[in-house]
């Protein structure tokens, strides 16, 4: 039986005091998985000098990565330019886009996207009133026509979903149940349960449990890094 190992973890929070602490987090994953992925909120405030600090420790990984932007990523609008320097060591970050990978018998294939808010189920936003409403819960139905877009193009025997808000509500346990609506969306999860995927994984929950299920039964694991409590949760997919 075929299988890969994804070495995952989200929330990384870059600044340069982690520096010293992180020197190792990267140079011995690739004992450990085939693929590194990053859900997202990688730098601390979405400068470009952490960034640049963060880029140097990624490089030091020596298995492909793949990446989506979070919160804090985008927060200094920055986030065009963070996306090539953490390209430039290495990482592919996908936004919409999709990404096949060929490891030992099997072909794995990406998709993902940041993703956004507005709540789960039946108390998820709709857009109806306001012009600010309507703008608000539209970048969420955006996101989520990009993951459509990509897994229906995407041709691989393993699928990986990879977003930083969450589309389920399980994994949020633990946090203010005020936040829910701003954790995430169900939106997401839609495309997801109607094209199928191996395993979606997300962050951005830093109190919330790792591990919950999309309606469909797809595997949703949390990886956010407060979460997880290690340097990187490894998931085994099987075919």
């Amino acid at each position: 039986m075929a299988k890969i190992r994804l070495a995952v973890v989200a929330d990384i929070h870059w600044h340069e005091q982690r520096r010293a602490s992180y020197r190792h987090h990267f140079d011995r994953v690739h004992e450990f998985a085939d693929v590194l992925v990053l859900p997202g909120d990688l730098t601390g405030q979405g400068l470009m000098a952490e960034a640049r600090s963060l880029a140097e420790q990624l490089a030091k990984a020596r298995i492909p990565m793949v990446a989506v932007l979070g919160n804090h990523d985008v927060h200094a609008r920055s986030d065009h330019s963070i996306t090539g320097v953490l390209a430039d060591a290495g990482a592919v970050f996908l936004n919409g886009a999709t990404v096949t990978l060929k490891v030992g018998d099997l072909t794995v294939g990406f998709a993902g996207t940041k993703g956004f808010c507005g709540g789960f189920g039946a108390r998820c936003l709709t857009p109806f009133g306001e012009q600010e409403i309507k703008d608000f819960i539209g970048v969420t139905r955006e996101e989520a026509a990009k993951l459509e877009e990509g897994l229906g193009s995407l041709q691989a025997e393993v699928r990986v979903v990879v977003l930083h808000y969450s589309p389920v509500v399980q994994t949020l346990d633990g946090e203010p149940a005020e936040l829910y609506p701003f954790l995430g969306s169900s939106l997401l999860s839609e495309p997801i349960d109607r094209l199928g995927a191996d395993i979606i994984l997300h962050g951005h929950a830093h109190h919330g449990v790792e591990r919950g299920t999309t309606q469909a039964g797809i595997p949703v694991r949390n990886t956010a890094l407060p979460v997880i409590g290690r340097s990187w949760a490894v998931y085994e997919l099987e075919r």
